[in-house]
């Protein structure tokens, strides 16, 4: 592998398929003293599943859905 002018840096399609590093995966770089260790940056819960749950109480959907629209 080579360092591009930019600094860009081409990892080998074998690698990026055994290490599941597509296109939208973040990597961070991380020193040691062998020199760097490319690692993907641990995935970050989703929107939904941070705040699922937050009001603690029971939920009745449809009951809710029914009272919105006034029935």
């Amino acid at each position: 592998m080579k360092i591009s002018e930019r600094g860009n840096l081409t990892i080998p399609k074998y690698l990026r398929d055994r290490y599941g590093l597509h296109s939208d995966v973040e990597v961070e770089f991380i020193p040691t003293d062998e020199g760097l260790l490319i690692q993907k940056q641990a995935a970050d819960r989703h929107p939904v599943d941070r705040v699922n749950g937050i009001l603690n109480r029971p939920s009745h959907t449809d009951r809710y859905i029914e009272e919105i629209r006034g029935r």
